[in-house]
């Protein structure tokens, strides 16, 4: 196997299966285009759901000049509070990991945007979700 899979090697009675997707700038909905944002994995088995968020502005901008950058970052902000849960998810607070994670990838027509739901496995959903992101995002 090479680094770029996402399931490696190990036992597999050792890992759990989790459930990831990108988070998607589209900065101008009517033309399509994307960058990616962030990450977010969820892992029922550890209660787990964490987001890492990285926006290159530079790769933004090159999509829409006038794009609001200051929008986006709040945006990334709000899901990494949902993903936290507590008072900084609002009305998810109460919600447990998977409903936060369900809300998030919902499918919705806004500059930031979930992308498809994968899955894999992994005996670490913290640290899966920071080589997601460099992998995937950076």
């Amino acid at each position: 196997m090479n680094e770029r899979h996402i399931i490696r090697g190990g036992r597999s009675d050792d890992r759990d299966v989790f459930e990831y997707a990108l988070l998607r700038v589209v900065p101008r909905i009517e033309r399509g285009e994307c960058i990616n944002a962030g990450v977010l994995v969820y892992c029922r088995a550890r209660s787990y759901v964490g987001v890492r968020t990285h926006l290159d502005e530079a790769r933004l901008r090159a999509l829409d000049p006038d794009a609001d950058v200051a929008g986006v970052h709040a945006a990334l902000r709000a899901v990494e509070g949902v993903c936290a849960g507590g008072d900084a998810a609002g009305q998810a607070a109460g919600d447990d990991a998977g409903r936060r994670f369900r809300w998030i990838v919902a499918p919705r027509s806004t500059i930031v945007q979930p992308g498809p739901v994968h899955t894999g496995l992994t005996t670490d959903p913290a640290a899966e979700t920071g080589r997601l992101l460099d992998l995937l995002v950076r």
